[in-house]
This record gives C-alpha cells, sequence and structure tokens, in this order.
C-alpha cells in the first residue's frame, strides 16, 4: 500500500513540475512575440524593408483569422470570433494539462502564440503581421512569429497523431 501511495506522489509531483514548465514556456514564448511586434511596430509603421530576396518585413494590420480570413467590417463579428479563439485557447490548455509531456509542450508552443495574437486583437484591435514570404511576384500570407508558434506546433502534434503511434 505504501508502494502505491508514493507511485501517486510521485506521479502527482511529477504532473505538477510539467505544468510549472508549460507555464513558463507560454509566458516565454508570449513574451518573445511580443518583444518582436513591439520593436516591428515601432520601426516599420508604415514602411516596408528588403531583408532578403525572399523575405521583406512589411507591417499590415490582420482584423480576420490566420492568413487574413473572415476579415470584415463587422465589430459584432470581430467581438464573436475574439470569443471564439479565447474560448478555443481555454480548451487546448485543458488539453495540455491533461496530456504527457510531449503534447504538453505542443501544446503550450500553440497557446503561447495563440495568446500573443489574441492580446493584439484586444489591444490594437488588428493582429500585426509583418513577415513577408515571396518568390518573385508571388508573395505568401503575411504572418508573425505568434503564426510560426501556432503552426509548429499544430504540425507536430498532427505529425506525431497521425505517423507516430503509442509515443
Amino acid at each position: 500500500m505504501n508502494t502505491l501511495k508514493f507511485f501517486f506522489k510521485k506521479n502527482i509531483l511529477i504532473k505538477y513540475k510539467e505544468n510549472i514548465i508549460i507555464f513558463f514556456l507560454i509566458f516565454l514564448l508570449f513574451f518573445a512575440d511580443r518583444l518582436l511586434k513591439i520593436k516591428i511596430i515601432k520601426k516599420f509603421n508604415e514602411n516596408s524593408f528588403y531583408l532578403h530576396d525572399y523575405i521583406n518585413i512589411d507591417l499590415v494590420w490582420n482584423t480576420g483569422i490566420g492568413f487574413g480570413l473572415l476579415s470584415l467590417d463587422s465589430i459584432l463579428f470581430y467581438n464573436i470570433i475574439s470569443l471564439i479563439i479565447g474560448l478555443v485557447i481555454i480548451f487546448i490548455l485543458y488539453l495540455a494539462l491533461k496530456s504527457d509531456l510531449y503534447d504538453k509542450i505542443m501544446y503550450s508552443i500553440i497557446v503561447g502564440g495563440a495568446i500573443g495574437n489574441l492580446y493584439d486583437r484586444l489591444i490594437f484591435n488588428a493582429v500585426p503581421d509583418f513577415i513577408d514570404l515571396h518568390y518573385k511576384n508571388f508573395h505568401w500570407f503575411t504572418f508573425n512569429l505568434a503564426d510560426i508558434f501556432i503552426t509548429t506546433g499544430i504540425i507536430f502534434l498532427l505529425t506525431k497523431n497521425i505517423f507516430i503511434k503509442n509515443v
């Protein structure tokens, strides 16, 4: 019986430490996103900056969701979308708390980026996107660091769940 109590106490302690780590990771990613966005907003408000043959810094304000989808002038629709995003973040955070360590980390990366973009939606009523990938006249959707976090987390979770079973 003492072995069983020890196992449960040890398991709870491990989960507690993992959850502290994921909250720290979320904060760290949110902070990195904020710092970069503040720097970009101050320096590139109306200017495009040629960085490389394939990358420009070009600040645009996105009032929609990913890739500028659902960009409408309706304040009600904007607020409903923002509320839904907030609820999805809470749900993903719940999933993170209930998951194994790998999934916790991936969910944390997604949540860190999502909170960064939600913060911008609430403070600026738009998300600053500024990374412009292009090849000659073809330009990908402009995005930001938080979008990279969200996309990376989703890709790794999908890869694990589709190709790697029982990890």
